[in-house]
């Protein structure tokens, strides 16, 4: 394939970058965080869920993990493990659950200390 010329009006340039902040990324595009956004990143949203559930059951935080699926296509994940903390987060002004909601890569788990 020969190579386009540089000169010509479509130079791929600096002022094409763009920075999307907080969840804009995961909204302008949800298949590079779930992996597609048909019924195959529902499932490993599902997956991701059951998995959350099953950790603080290993952990000896719960001992009930329920998966219902709908009629409808959708599908409800029940666990009696500790949930998200709701404390307000020192430093940021809100809960940890709205950050945990709000803020991509916040979470508890990434240091193993929330096990």
């Amino acid at each position: 394939m020969a190579r386009k010329d540089s000169t010509t009006q479509n130079n791929y340039t600096a002022d094409q970058i763009q920075v999307l902040e907080g969840l804009s990324p995961v909204r302008k595009r949800p298949g590079m965080y779930i992996g597609s956004t048909d019924v195959k990143g529902l499932n490993h949203l599902i997956t991701e869920i059951i998995n959350n559930g099953m950790d603080e059951a290993i952990a000896g935080y719960a001992d009930h993990v329920k998966l219902e699926l709908l009629a409808d296509g959708s599908a409800v994940i029940y666990d009696n493990g500790r949930g998200i903390p709701y404390g307000i987060k020192e430093g940021y002004g809100v809960s940890a659950l709205e950050l945990v909601y709000t803020k991509l890569h916040a979470g508890g788990k990434f240091g193993g200390g929330g096990y």
